[in-house]
């Protein structure tokens, strides 16, 4: 009973197995089956590919062959045509070298009939010119037997008149030259008064009309007045000098207009003051020992002045006149320090020139000593300058620049017009010479006033003490060349109708302006 089952599990077993090989062998036929089909397959799409690609390559090949014989084709014609336009060219060539040969033939066959013809004419021309000279000899023989002149004296007649038009050429060159000349002469002679001025120190010469002495306390004033004035009167009548008592504290002020005067009254009230003695009889003494003193003084300082200055010789009168001079001013200007600053500009300028400029200094330094007279004269101070310095023996050079300095006679000398340029120089520099006060804003109104009269001028102003009228016009009434001209016209108006010292600039603005505003 226990065999029977194990015999039943053997047989079930064994039946199992031979299932299994079976199913086995059946899935691997049909592997195979599946391995030769897609191994068929594959076979026919590698047929298929290597067909397509034979066909691409073939179409390639093609391609390239049709790619070269197109090139090749380009290449013949384009050999074709440089073949025909050499061809051509040469064709013309030849053309034009036929042409050419013919027309040098035809030119050689010309020029020969030419020649031929040249030579005739030159035969008749020959037969005309001794015919013509025949004729000419003939009429001038008729011309000299009318005329009455043979043809020497023809040929004098007109060698005159052309020596007079010769002469009427040169003279007008001549005045061309002289023009030019004078052109460069005033160049020249700037260039000098530049070259001058600026190698001259000016200094500031402006002299005051009035002397203020002051006092150590008020009380000393009583002693100065006196009784009942008199002390005052007598130093008013010695010196000649008004004396100003005011409320000014510790000051008196001394009034006039000879500035050596103030000068012997300044020295006198101080020594009186210093003395503590004020009377009229001591006053009177003090004043004349000053006058002494001043007088000493005055020839010291024209010693002093003229030994600066190198000038020698100079006659013992005329050095107390240029002493004197110190203590003389001429429109605010000192007399002594105008001169010599005269002189200065005339050794230079001389010397610029090639001349003598110690005689040009001496000239300078002498030419206003008539300002200065020790009488009272009629005449003007130029003429009684050279009065005094011919009466002390100066050089007529000399002589003449200082009466000839404003004109008043004729100028001899070369020097004298040195004189008279630097006075002016000296005279119109700025700081120089002082106005007074009313004048000068006269002056500056006038100045102004003169501006606005001109039609679009808007506004004027005289600037840097006068010496430049700065003026504003209107841009829609003026255009910029009226500018110019109303420039130039007013600067004649000034020059024509007004006094002034140096030189005055006009200067005409025209602005346009436009403004808009973004808001």
């Amino acid at each position: 009973m226990e065999i029977l089952p194990i015999i039943i599990g053997v047989i079930a077993l064994i039946v199992g197995v031979g299932a299994g090989k079976l199913l086995f062998a059946r899935d691997t036929r049909r592997q195979l089956e599946e391995a030769a089909a897609q191994s068929e397959k594959i076979v026919a799409d590698a047929k298929s590919q290597a067909e397509t690609i034979r066909k691409e390559k073939m179409l390639e090949a093609k391609e390239k062959f049709i790619q070269l014989k197109s090139e090749h084709d380009k290449e013949i014609l384009e050999k074709n045509r440089k073949i025909n336009d050499a061809e051509n060219r040469i064709r013309q060539k030849e053309q034009s070298v036929n042409s050419k040969m013919e027309n040098l033939d035809r030119q050689t066959k010309e020029n020969e009939a030419i020649k031929e013809n040249l030579n005739r004419q030159i035969d008749v021309i020959n037969q005309k010119r001794t015919e013509l000279e025949k004729h000419q000899e003939e009429h001038i023989r008729r011309l000299e037997k009318i005329a009455g002149l043979t043809a020497e004296e023809a040929k004098s007649q007109l060698i005159e008149s052309l020596k007079e038009e010769a002469k009427s050429q040169a003279l007008s060159l001549q005045q061309e030259i002289i023009e030019d000349a004078k052109q460069k002469a005033n160049k020249e002679a700037r260039k000098i008064i530049i070259q001058s001025i600026q190698r001259t120190a000016a200094e500031q010469t402006i002299e005051n009309t009035v002397t203020v002495f002051n006092l150590e306390s008020d009380e000393i004033k009583g002693q100065i007045i006196g009784r009942e004035g008199r002390n005052i009167r007598a130093i008013e009548a010695a010196t000649g000098v008004d004396l100003i008592v005011d409320d000014t504290p510790e000051a008196i002020v001394l009034s006039s207009f000879d500035p050596l005067r103030r000068e012997i009254a300044r020295l006198s009230l101080q020594r009186l003051v210093a003395d503590g003695r004020i009377h009229p009889a001591r006053v009177e003494e003090v004043v004349e020992k000053t006058r002494r003193q001043i007088e000493e003084q005055v020839m010291e300082i024209g010693e002093r002045t003229v030994i600066e200055l190198g000038i020698h010789g100079l006659h013992k009168e005329l050095v107390r006149v240029v002493g004197k001079m110190r203590f003389r001013s001429s429109y605010g200007q000192n007399l002594l320090m105008h001169s010599r600053e005269v002189a200065n500009l005339c050794g230079i300028m001389a010397a610029e020139l090639g001349m003598n400029p110690k005689l040009a200094k001496r000239a300078g330094l002498l030419h206003d000593i008539g300002k200065v007279p020790d009488e009272e004269t009629e005449l003007s101070h130029a003429l009684l300058g050279g009065k005094l310095a011919e009466k002390y023996g100066e050089n007529p050079a000399v002589v003449n620049a200082i009466a000839a300095h404003h004109d008043e006679i004729e100028m001899q000398y070369v020097i004298s017009p040195i004189i008279q340029a630097c006075d002016a120089i000296s005279g119109a520099r700025p700081g120089a010479r002082r106005e007074i006060m009313q004048q000068y804003i006269q002056r500056i109104k006038d100045l102004e006033t003169l501006a606005m009269t001109y039609q679009g001028v808007e506004k004027a102003y005289a600037i840097q003490a006068g010496r430049e009228l700065r003026v504003i016009v209107e841009a829609e009434k003026v255009s910029d060349n009226d500018t110019e001209k109303i420039s130039f016209e007013m600067a004649q108006k000034i020059q024509n109708e007004m006094t002034y010292p140096g030189q005055i600039k006009v200067t005409v603005i025209r602005e346009k302006r436009t403004v808009n505003v973004a808001r």
